[in-house]
């Protein structure tokens, strides 16, 4: 009996990109492939690009270029190459590359198992026609075979594209505009997740809060296929055997009153969200095209502590966009203070091809970026510093996600704050990854927390009830948030 042909995939960018792979390893696994266990013992790679800066970018053609040996040792092998570099650069890359046999955009990943048996054919094949129909949202549920990073967490695509064309994004080229799936189908995949034992979903979406707004704005209260976001979030805490729900990555101006209130109001919606600012200087974002102000951010940032206050706020900040100033820097570095951030991403802006920032002639030089970067990312690491220490003493709930990358045998894990928490234990008594456990927190690090198992309690019981006052950790949490 011939053996199945197998395949590795190797993924750059954003948890998008993440999901994107999964979605392509459980179609081929539905199509009678198996997952290598290395590039070694593959027959099929594709490399999932992503373009967001020019470092990614070049990385893929590095790559490229030393794959062109390994595609050379084995005759049958195959090489695809997908995701946002794709899009952009298209029929370019085969032009370029004559080792990689098929090409596929953001919108075709359904097309992968028909690319991959064209290339075992001898034939080069292209994709990066744009797809408006709801039909690129299908796949098949999750095979036997499949392998999630985490058992009991999942990622959940709720919409795809971006109108919002801020002026140094290549997302609305490389994604499309904004297509948002019909609720119904949303829910009944959370469901089908609950029942496989997930417990953890994260709602993907490039601007994941503006989900539903175009449907709604054309069939209001009609019965449309999509929901408000916050209406789409109230469906999936209900939905049985869900515990955590987080999002990403939202934009400041789709945050109604609904969705603050629901953050008050869910147990199940993590007391967490990642809200890029990108800058603290109301000229640079007025350049970005961001479409809000510096105030209004923070005013957005107090609207959500007031509906949970031990709420905590990630961002991501680019320096160095062309014309920003000493003093726009200033402003950043002082809306990263007022603000709090527990942690942040932070880059040198890249010129990125199709973005009207790629025009702009006032660039900041490479020096005074690099300058700029450092010092806002030690000021980072102490705030996540400081925050860590403040949760030092108390307890959390922890969903195991298996070793830790401190090696030593440490398990590792997330709380419910997206903090990652590192904690030993005698083999006999550590729950598998995805189990919640409860942890106490003993030591803090400039990028984790270290915490013991804590046996006495379940991971039920360790639970605080959303409306029964702010406990020590709370406070603590708050103070440090505030500047305190």
């Amino acid at each position: 009996m011939q053996s199945p042909r197998r395949f590795f995939i190797r993924t750059y960018g954003c948890q998008m990109n993440v999901h994107d792979t999964q979605k392509v390893a459980n179609l081929l696994h539905h199509h009678g492939y198996a997952a290598a266990a290395g590039l070694e013992d593959a027959d099929l790679l594709i490399v999932n690009t992503c373009s967001i800066r020019e470092k990614a970018e070049h990385r893929l053609y590095s790559d490229l270029g030393v794959l062109r040996d390994w595609k050379a040792d084995r005759p049958g092998r195959a090489i695809g190459v997908a995701g946002c570099v794709a899009q952009q650069e298209g029929d370019q890359i085969l032009r370029r590359f004559q080792q990689v046999d098929f090409v596929f955009g953001t919108h075709n990943l359904r097309l992968v198992p028909s690319m991959a048996e064209a290339a075992a054919a001898g034939q080069r094949t292209l994709r990066i026609d744009a797809n408006a129909s709801l039909e690129r949202f299908d796949f098949p549920d999750r095979h036997p075979a499949f392998a999630a990073g985490t058992p009991a967490r999942a990622f959940v695509t709720i919409m795809e594209g971006c109108d919002m064309f801020c002026s140094f994004c290549v997302v609305p080229h490389t994604r499309g505009r904004e297509i948002s799936r019909p609720a119904a189908a949303i829910v009944a995949e959370v469901e089908s997740l609950a029942t496989r034992g997930v417990r953890e979903i994260t709602l993907l979406g490039q601007t994941v809060n503006a989900y539903g707004r175009h449907d709604l704005r054309r069939r209001p209260g009609a019965g449309a296929d999509t929901v408000g976001f916050a209406a789409l979030l109230r469906r999936l805490a209900a939905v049985s055997g869900i515990e955590r729900i987080r999002y990403t990555s939202p934009h400041p101006i789709f945050f109604d009153e609904d969705l603050v209130r629901a953050h008050g109001e869910l147990a199940e919606l993590c007391p967490h969200v990642h809200l890029p600012v990108q800058s603290g200087s109301d000229a640079v974002l007025m350049r970005m095209r961001r479409r809000h102000g510096a105030d209004a951010y923070r005013a957005l940032a107090e609207r959500l502590r007031r509906a949970r206050p031990d709420l905590a706020i990630t961002s991501d900040l680019i320096v160095g966009f062309p014309g920003e100033s000493d003093a726009d820097f200033e402003a950043t570095l002082q809306l990263v203070r007022d603000v709090g951030f527990v942690d942040s991403f932070s880059f040198k802006y890249s010129p990125r091809p199709h973005t009207p920032a790629a025009q702009f002639e006032d660039a900041v030089p490479a020096p005074v970026a690099q300058e700029r970067l450092e010092a806002l990312q030690a000021l980072q690491r102490a705030q996540t510093l400081a925050y860590h220490r403040s949760r030092v003493g108390t307890r959390t709930e922890v969903l195991l996600e298996g070793a830790s990358r401190q090696g030593a045998g440490q398990q590792a894990g997330r709380d419910p704050y997206h903090r990652v928490v590192n904690l030993s234990a005698a083999a006999e008594v550590m729950p598998p990854p995805g189990a919640l456990v409860s942890v106490c927190v003993v030591e803090a690090t400039p990028h984790s927390l270290i915490g013991t198992l804590d046996l006495a309690k379940t991971a039920d019981s360790a639970r605080q009830p959303l409306k029964n006052g702010a406990g020590s950790a709370d406070e603590r949490i708050r103070s440090v948030v505030a500047g305190g």
